[in-house]
């Protein structure tokens, strides 16, 4: 890649936007570390989308969060131009849409962006940007892609991912006291936003009957959303007194330390999973028809520059192993077998339990 000089003066103020889904922004944080131990006494600014701001609550590289309507309407939209309107004097977008790249635009004179590749549309954007690097969306993990923004401004790229915190956690472990039990718990969060990356409810309910059985409590984790409390509550009732309903009950920086402090993590291909990953610990993470290249949750202290996780097998990198249902057509790179975000997908509803059961085992020895 070619190398590019540093920035002649370092940047007092600086905006990183990372306008995406929850994953998505954990995944954007190795580039807010970065740039906080390259420069650490400016005031690192992030935009998201207001609903995503809750993964970077209590960061410690981020001076404030600027949240914005995922649709903003007219007044939104020219409050948030005010606010951001050449404040800073270096932007980075993380993704290639219009509006990040709009607000790179508006907020500095001084730009560096993934665009883009040339054959793709958007491509012009490389034109209004100082620096630039193409995007990946095949080969390239996504941490890997952000920290390729680095390289353009001769930062030390830093592929560690920082978990939403709170400052006092007394409070936590008084209203669950499961947290400080020895015997232990295990925490399954079984709902994606999509129905495409959803395992089968029958399957949850057999894995929290095993891992009963080892004599560990079962600990529920889901959003807020109404769908996700039913579907979690349509697997609680199947089970025994020793499992635990927290869906919707707690937040996000608040789950981060209570599978911290779990003995293991189980969930599909979604934000929560990625956020388990970055915590030291045992993550089991159930993938169908998402790229592992690109996608897999990030394992911790993993630092190599290349991507952890191949195309195609069940494989275990550090704390995080991944299950990939099995079919000639994983990975399909498509919104399930019927080609939209509520379609099942038949490579994840064939995973056997049979195969997680040995891995639960390996994981919690």
């Amino acid at each position: 890649m070619k190398r590019y000089p540093p920035l002649k003066k370092a940047p007092s103020k600086i905006l990183v936007i990372a306008m995406q889904f929850l994953g998505d922004v954990l995944l954007a944080t190795p580039v807010i570390h970065s740039l906080r131990q390259a420069y650490p006494d400016a005031q690192i600014d992030v935009l998201v989308y207001k609903n995503t701001g809750a993964m970077l609550e209590g960061n410690p590289d981020i001076s404030h969060i600027i949240g914005t309507p995922n649709r903003p309407n007219r007044t939104e939209f020219l409050g948030l131009v005010r606010q951001i309107f050449r404040q800073y004097e270096l932007a980075v977008a993380t993704q290639t849409g219009d509006r990040p790249f709009l607000y790179t635009l508006l907020a500095s004179s001084f730009r560096v962006a993934a665009v883009p590749q040339k054959a793709l549309k958007g491509w012009w954007k490389r034109f209004f940007v100082h620096r630039w690097v193409e995007f990946d969306n095949q080969e390239t993990h996504t941490v890997l892609q952000h920290l390729k923004l680095l390289d353009l401004i001769d930062v030390p790229p830093l592929p560690v991912l920082v978990a939403p915190q709170q400052s006092d956690n007394q409070g936590l472990f008084e209203k669950f006291p499961f947290l400080t039990q020895d015997t232990g718990f295990v925490v399954l969060h079984p709902h994606p936003q999509w129905t495409y990356k959803q395992w089968t409810i029958e399957g949850w309910v057999a894995i929290a009957h095993y891992l009963h059985s080892l004599g560990l409590t079962v600990v529920l984790s889901s959003g807020p959303a109404q769908q996700e409390l039913d579907y979690v509550v349509s697997i609680q009732q199947q089970l025994s007194d020793n499992t635990i309903n927290l869906a919707g009950q707690v937040s996000l920086a608040q789950l981060a330390i209570i599978i911290d402090k779990a003995k293991l993590y189980i969930g599909p291909d979604t934000g929560i999973t990625h956020l388990a990953a970055a915590t030291q610990t045992p993550v089991i993470a159930l993938f169908g028809p998402t790229n592992p290249v690109k996608w897999a949750p990030w394992p911790f202290g993993y630092q190599q520059r290349t991507n952890p996780f191949n195309k195609i097998g069940t494989q275990t990198v550090n704390n995080v192993t991944l299950v990939q249902g099995s079919g000639d057509c994983v990975p399909c790179h498509l919104e399930g077998c019927d080609r939209h975000r509520g379609s099942r997908s038949q490579c994840l509803d064939n995973i056997p339990v049979s195969t997680i059961q040995p891995l639960i085992l390996a994981a919690l020895n």
